[in-house]
């Protein structure tokens, strides 16, 4: 059926014929955006059915699909398309052959950070959302790198490039570009704006109709986009069809707690927000079933979990609050907040989980920690953090006064020890932060320059003034395979160790992303015991965290029974039989322990 109208504004479309599902997706249209004309409304809708489809027509059984989205075997590996290069070659063909020659069995999901034209950033300020890179590659290349890998890509929604299409249109008052950008000619309702920078709000750029202020929260080159337009939806739903079909399978919505802007608020995780999420989840599953979508929210762990906590949102959301408070333990060898916090870690509804990781191509964030652990505490982390040739970014707050945001270091300089020796036991406390990660409740993720143990990169930083620089290296690809030839050097040795520890993890159920945790290891100093799954199929990971040798009881600390005694216990990492159930651990080690008859 199609309805004309009259009116300059009024345009032709064609209205589906309604089912449950597109009905449905007309109703989060409306709630999203209520003020709107049902002529309007109707017109997106109208659009957004006919990108889905091909899909929708395709579908198959969703229940199916939707139940191998991840299991003990998934761990993601975070790397830039450009992390290692060789000269003439596109970076995604050196990424593909690297990966396949050795990386093979490390990780099953690859997170390629952002692979669009940018102007700074990272990558995260893009300039043009049509194709990728010209140094990276083509859409074919990143289709190559997926047939053996999923691939997890950034959608970026809050903002574009101070150079991208839409603010030019924007700058000559040209559609669509005039109506996508966020341009408030007030400044002076938003002084509650909750900021992520210390950076100005507001940025003053010349148009043909005068200067204008745009928003601009994460720094003067990116300038955000306005989703208080619909059509806007559709724009990046065209991006997100366009991932799909080149071998994208998880989506991660880069900031996405800051795209909606509402006068005297916060500006932060406001309901439009969420409802936002929903539909771009009906809509992902729809294109692709066995899709996954994450949320990046650098926030406290209550809001960071709001996103899950429905069932209808994302599927995973970027758990923040494990770097620093894991990074903070192995610095003091206190774990009290440590198994505080896993003592109360939150339920999750089923094919919900967290992404827990210990370095990521930003820094470490610090608002996670708010609630947990008190002032002094921190003031002490970024002491230390300092000594190892850390830095620290900083938030303005709504009063004008500056706060510490995130440390920027590398992880590798983050596990030197703070003495005459800087190399004391970095590897072992290295690759007990990778193991305790691999152990928890959700999915593991690995950053590509942490398990190439690259230090903190001062010339790059130099050259760019970034502190995020610190922990972006790249690497030449046929000198990094040199490095990795010598099996003695550390990135060697940390690819073959945790190479091994993800095959024996892809091997226990007890380590599925949603099966049973309970930490059983409130009152231990030093260390830290979870449960993984449950009675006979349970495994017992226990941490010690401190440079000591630490003796533990098994079954007392493990809760077993006496009769237990008889029985032998198993370490699934060394393959190691105790035939008494105490044992010994060396500093920093960790152990993964199971009942065997």
């Amino acid at each position: 059926m199609e309805i004309r109208c009259g009116g300059e504004e009024c345009s032709l479309f064609r209205v589906p014929q309604l089912d449950n599902e597109s009905d449905e997706l007309r109703l989060s249209l409306r709630e999203i955006y209520p003020k709107h004309s049902e002529l309007e409304i109707n017109s997106v809708w109208s659009q957004l059915l006919q990108i889905l489809q091909p899909f929708r027509a395709l579908k198959e059984n969703n229940e199916l699909e939707i139940k191998s989205i991840w299991d003990s075997s998934s761990v993601v590996l975070i790397t830039y398309p450009d992390s290692i290069y060789r000269e003439n070659e596109s970076t995604l063909k050196t990424l593909t052959e690297f990966v396949k020659n050795r990386l093979s069995g490390l990780s099953s999901v690859i997170h390629v950070l952002p692979f669009l034209p940018s102007t700074s950033d990272g990558g995260f300020a893009v300039s043009n959302h049509e194709k990728i890179e010209d140094t990276f590659g083509n859409w074919n290349d990143l289709k190559d790198l997926s047939s053996e890998h999923i691939i997890m890509a950034d959608l970026v929604l809050n903002h574009v490039s101070s150079s991208h299409p839409w603010v030019h249109q924007f700058i000559k008052s040209e559609a669509p570009g005039s109506s996508y950008i966020v341009a408030p000619s007030d400044t002076e309702i938003w002084e509650k704006v909750i900021r992520p920078r210390n950076s100005s709000l507001f940025t003053n750029i010349n148009t043909n109709k005068g200067f204008k202020n745009v928003w601009t929260t994460f720094g003067p080159d990116q300038i955000d986009v306005n989703w208080r337009n619909p059509h806007l939806f559709i724009e990046f739903l065209k991006l997100l069809v366009k991932y799909v079909n080149n071998g994208a399978e998880w989506i991660r919505l880069d900031a996405i707690a800051f795209i909606w802007k509402e006068p005297y608020t916060t500006c932060l995780h406001l309901e439009p927000v969420h409802l936002i999420v929903k539909l771009l989840n009906k809509c992902l599953k729809i294109i692709k079933p066995s899709a996954v979508l994450i949320t990046e929210t650098n926030v406290p762990e209550k809001e960071n979990l709001s996103y899950l906590i429905d069932g209808n949102e994302a599927n995973l959301a970027y758990n923040f609050t494990l770097p620093p408070l894991l990074l903070e333990a192995i610095y003091t060898g206190e774990t009290d907040l440590l198994n505080n916090w896993l003592s109360n870690w939150k339920e999750l509804p089923t094919y919900t989980s967290l992404l827990n990781f210990t370095s990521s191509h930003d820094g470490i964030g610090l608002r996670a920690l708010e609630g947990i652990m008190d002032n002094k505490r921190i003031h002490n982390l970024l002491i230390e953090s300092e000594k190892r040739g850390g830095l620290i970014s900083h938030r303005r707050l709504s009063n004008g006064e500056d706060q510490p945001y995130e440390l920027n270091i590398s992880w590798w300089s983050a596990m030197s020890h703070d003495g005459t020796d800087n190399t004391q036991f970095q590897f072992e406390r290295f690759l007990l932060s990778q193991v305790f990660t691999l152990s928890l409740k959700g999915v593991p993720a690995f950053y590509l320059p942490s398990i190439l143990a690259s230090p903190n990169d001062l010339d790059s930083f130099r050259k760019t003034g970034q502190r995020r620089d610190l922990n972006r290296q790249k690497f030449e690809a046929n000198k990094l395979l040199d490095v990795l030839r010598n099996f003695d050097s550390p990135a060697s040795k940390n690819i073959s160790y945790l190479t091994h520890i993800v095959k024996v993890r892809s091997r226990i159920k007890a380590f599925h992303p949603e099966a049973n945790m309970k930490c059983i290891s409130n009152n231990i100093e030093n260390c830290v015991i979870i449960q993984r799954g449950l009675d006979e199929d349970s495994v017992y990971v226990i941490c010690n965290i401190s440079n000591k040798f630490l003796n533990i009881s098994l079954l007392t600390e493990l809760n077993l029974p006496q009769s237990f005694s008889t029985r032998k216990f198993l370490d699934n990492i060394t393959g190691s039989l105790f035939n008494t159930d105490m044992i010994k651990l060396n500093p920093y080690q960790v152990v993964w322990i199971s009942l065997t008859d």
